[in-house]
């Protein structure tokens, strides 16, 4: 199914088909101009038309009085992401760098959209362009937004066919994307309809989702080559290993500095691995003066058995059962 479809689907109206970019980008949004608004300087349009504005189709897909929005300038400090995070963050991503670089020498192309904060009169919501937002404040300058009045159900449907458009959202960020709409209580249709997939594939994706533990998915990052089988495979692992075997593993130096797609693999690799088994300690024989073997001691991890051979000391081992306590005192009051 076409993008244009699939986005048809969801918004329950038709997508109109492309045209001529005009001269200035603002107009292509398909947004009225507001009286009192002066919109941003023009900026040379370079997208190609598989990368058009999804704010314009967004648009374009509501009914024609509802086109209240404007592109305007922002605060990009005024704009707050939605609760429903599709992001994995990823410290090493260096194509963000790469991005800002663009957005400085280009100008923002894209809009990002935004409603006004339902609890919050003097901020923002964002639908999309939570990544627009953060190049923006990394470079002191306004973000270029559309201000639509939005209800909870239409934010999700707009996130989610921007969604949709991103060559760049990884499997584990789509996955992460649908638990959190459940998590935050969306129904399931919605999420269907955000997501444009099938039921069977929705629940693959919350599976997935939730097999994965939050500190891995941390360490691991959005991982852009990694699909679902390699996913299933670590998921695999993860219920094998042990809580412990994890820790170690998230702590490898073998994971500092490596981007997400290798750090994936290093953790992949070594949950397979053996786990190496630690030497069982000897346990330790007790000889009386006489060098009879009275007593065994056998320690490990959690730990201390002591084995009596009462033939040789008969009723040494209620001897020493009661004064146990006694012993205990002792040695609490030995150590302050």
């Amino acid at each position: 199914m076409s993008q244009k479809k699939r986005l048809s689907a969801i918004m329950g109206a038709p997508i109109q088909t492309d045209v001529a970019s005009p001269a200035h980008p603002d107009s292509s949004t398909a947004y009225p101009p507001v009286t009192g608004v002066t919109p941003p300087p023009p900026v040379a349009e370079k997208r190609p038309a598989a990368a058009r504005s999804i704010a314009a189709m967004w648009a374009a897909a509501r009914p024609v009085a509802a086109q209240d929005g404007a592109v305007v300038e922002l605060d990009p400090g005024l704009c707050e992401p939605s609760a429903i995070a599709d992001r994995v963050p990823d410290a090493t991503d260096a194509t963000f760098e790469a991005f800002v670089d663009q957005i400085r020498e280009e100008g923002q192309h894209t809009p990002i959209l935004v409603r006004r904060h339902p609890t919050k009169p003097d901020r923002y919501e964002i639908a999309y362009g939570r990544r627009r937002t953060r190049a923006a404040t990394a470079l002191g300058k306004p973000v270029r937004a559309v201000v639509q009045d939005l209800t909870d159900a239409e934010l999700v449907i707009a996130q989610g066919s921007e969604n949709l458009a991103r060559e760049d959202l990884s499997y584990i960020e789509r996955a992460h994307f649908a638990r959190n709409m459940e998590r935050a209580g969306i129904a399931r249709d919605l999420i269907l309809k955000a997501m444009a997939v099938h039921r069977t594939e929705l629940d693959r994706y919350l599976d997935i989702a939730e097999s994965i533990p939050a500190p891995v998915l941390t360490i691991i990052g959005p991982a852009p080559k990694v699909g679902r089988p390699r996913w299933l495979t670590l998921a695999d692992r993860i219920r094998a290993a042990s809580p412990e075997r994890i820790a170690a593993v998230l702590a490898s130096p073998k994971l500092v500095g490596r981007p997400s797609d290798e750090r994936f693999a290093v953790i992949l690799t070594e949950l397979a691995a053996p786990q190496p088994q630690k030497a069982k300690p000897k346990a330790e024989t007790l000889k009386d003066p006489r060098g009879l073997k009275f007593a065994r001691v056998e320690r490990s991890t959690t730990g201390l058995r002591l084995t009596l051979d009462e033939s040789i000391a008969p009723g040494f081992g209620d001897y020493l059962a009661d004064r146990l306590p006694e012993l205990l005192a002792a040695y609490r009051t030995s150590r302050g």
